[in-house]
């Protein structure tokens, strides 16, 4: 997404806390984002119905329809299944993180969080979501590797790697979804689809096979304890 496109994002954030609210929004201020704040979940539903969103930041402590409900909802509506959420958890519990992820959440935050860093959580999901969209994408790089979708290679400094199937996928899947922290079973969904039969083990032992086939770039999938991986181009 492009700087221009980027500041007319509209945003939703869904959270009970004025404070916050008051906060987040002077903080964004000079974004240029299109602002929409709801204090309980039924609200911010409204506002997506009647408004739409480009970006949403959900709290998970919520009045009456708490944020997984509220997450549940959302990705449960094609219209919405592709807009970014970010998830907002008060204590960062892993099984609260866990069960945003396995809910469709994008990202997550630890509350008390920096205005800036959830910036930079926004922008990355924007340009995530546009990058989603373009489905002639066929072609991509991240620090020494270079992963060509056509071809179904992937070559390291030039060098071409000899990845499986399964290899491939889950590679092409962590390189086009860069920053985002992904569960096993989130995982297993991408590369076979949500009903295949593996175990969490399973996903461990094939993450530390691909990680020794790309060498040193294998740092760039980094373990999220109790929650799954993800890939950051930054750790190499």
């Amino acid at each position: 997404m492009n700087n221009a496109s980027m500041n007319k994002a509209a945003v939703l954030i869904i959270e009970d806390d004025p404070e916050i609210q008051e906060m987040l929004a002077l903080a964004f201020s000079g974004e240029g984002w299109k602002l929409r704040q709801a204090e309980t979940g039924e609200a911010g539903i409204a506002l997506l119905e009647k408004h739409g969103a480009d970006c949403i930041i959900l709290d998970v402590m919520l009045p009456g329809m708490d944020g997984f409900r509220a997450l549940k909802k959302i990705k449960a509506e094609d219209r919405w299944k592709k807009v970014p959420v970010i998830l907002a958890t008060a204590k960062g519990e892993e099984p609260d993180i866990v069960t945003g992820l396995e809910l469709g959440a994008d990202d997550y935050v630890v509350k008390p969080y920096s205005p800036r860093v959830l910036i930079a959580r926004i922008r990355a999901a924007l340009r995530r979501g546009e990058e989603a969209g373009d489905a002639e994408n066929k072609f991509w790089r991240a620090g020494k590797l270079t992963v060509d979708v056509l071809k179904h290679e992937v070559s390291r400094e030039g060098a071409p790697l000899d990845l499986s199937a399964t290899e491939f996928a889950m590679l092409l899947h962590f390189v086009s979804h860069p920053d985002i922290v992904f569960s096993r079973n989130q995982i297993i969904a991408a590369v076979h689809g949500s009903d295949y039969p593996v175990t969490d083990r399973s996903v461990d032992v094939q993450i530390l096979a691909l990680r020794k086939k790309l060498k040193d770039a294998g740092k760039m999938i980094e373990t999220i304890r109790g929650v799954g991986y993800r890939f950051r181009e930054t750790a190499l």
